[in-house]
C-alpha cells in the first residue's frame, strides 16, 4: 500500500517539466508532466516520482494534521 503525503512545490523547471517539492522537510526531485499549469506553492500528491494530483492548501494541511495525529498515537 502506498500513502500519498501532500507536498509543496518549491521549484519548477518549465522546459523539462520537473522540479522539487518539500516532502515533510525533505526536498525531492519530481516530474510534473502529468499535471497542467503547476505553480510554485501548489500542493501535490506524488507517486513514483510523478506529481499525480493537485490539492488545496486546506486539504493538504488537514491531511498532514491527521497523519501527525496518527503518528502520535502509534
Amino acid at each position: 500500500m502506498c500513502l500519498g503525503i501532500p507536498s509543496k512545490v518549491i521549484e519548477i523547471n518549465e522546459v523539462q517539466r520537473t522540479g522539487r517539492i518539500d516532502y515533510l522537510g525533505t526536498k525531492v526531485r519530481t516530474n510534473f508532466a502529468l499535471l497542467d499549469d503547476i505553480r510554485i506553492g501548489d500542493w501535490v500528491i506524488v507517486h513514483a516520482g510523478f506529481a499525480i494530483s493537485r490539492l488545496s492548501e486546506d486539504d493538504a494541511r488537514e491531511t498532514l494534521d491527521l497523519l501527525r495525529e496518527i503518528a502520535e498515537k502509534s
